[in-house]
């Protein structure tokens, strides 16, 4: 560390990483100021990990940051510039063990037919191409850490078999550029797992949360909703990389 279900097996639940472990490991997550980013910073914090929260808007953030014991970085996850000026702060500050990638939109609520080329671009920009950004920018703190860790934050919403099982809520939702983001973000994660095998690239399914994205109409608390982050984020840079998992473990794509 720094100088963030498995396939058979149990993890070690968060709440019981090690104090000496979980002291020493600086976890960045990206759109942290609220919803499931704010309650994975705080439940981070809880377990003992040094938190940047990166924000784009510096008030909310460094608010945020403020009220839960953390550290704020402004980060504009679209902006090339941005993401780079976040990775020489932190590298300044002593580097980076885990990035939480849970910065995301929903994107345009037009009907199918009534979508853009732009409306695309603006959701993948933001959802898919943002990852590449902060991968890049902070791929060289990572490897300098013993434990390194990326967590993607994905939906089941991206999931072939969720959203063709009429027992699941995905199988309801109709929104072609969100669905089709967070399918990219989880092949994105397998492939960097295979491009990065000494870091743990893993993809995590919130679920049905009650967030700002949904109205908060999920049936689920954040707490809850952040279960299978926290899990990949306090896993000590150990256990299989390159999976899909949500808080009941390893789930269908």
């Amino acid at each position: 560390m720094t100088n963030d279900t498995p396939a058979t097996g149990t993890a070690p639940s968060p709440d019981t990483t090690s104090a000496d472990t979980a002291a020493t490991t600086t976890t960045l997550v990206t759109g942290g100021n609220k919803g499931l980013g704010r309650e994975t910073a705080r439940r981070l914090l809880e377990a003992g990990h040094t938190v940047w929260i990166g924000a784009r808007d510096e008030a909310r953030g460094r608010a945020t940051a403020d009220e839960l014991g953390a550290r704020f970085v402004q980060l504009d996850v679209t902006d090339d510039a941005s993401v780079a000026a976040a990775a020489e702060t932190i590298a300044a500050a002593g580097g980076l063990d885990v990035l939480v990638n849970n910065a995301g939109i929903t994107g345009s609520h037009s009907s199918p037919d009534q979508l853009t080329g732009s409306d695309a671009l603006e959701v993948l920009d933001t959802n898919v191409a943002s990852i590449v950004r902060t991968t890049t920018a902070f791929l060289p703190l990572l490897r300098r850490s013993s434990a390194p860790t990326i967590v993607n934050v994905t939906s089941g919403l991206g999931s072939f078999t969720a959203v063709h099982d009429a027992d699941r809520i995905e199988s309801t939702v109709v929104a072609p550029l969100y669905t089709a983001s967070k399918a990219a973000v989880t092949m994105l994660t397998v492939q960097y797992a295979k491009a990065l095998p000494e870091i743990r690239v893993n993809a995590a399914d919130p679920g049905y949360t009650a967030t700002d994205l949904n109205g908060n109409s999920g049936h689920q608390t954040v707490t809850e909703g952040t279960d299978a982050v926290v899990e990949l984020a306090t896993r000590g840079g150990q256990g299989p990389t390159g999976t899909f998992i949500d808080r009941s473990g390893v789930a269908p794509f």
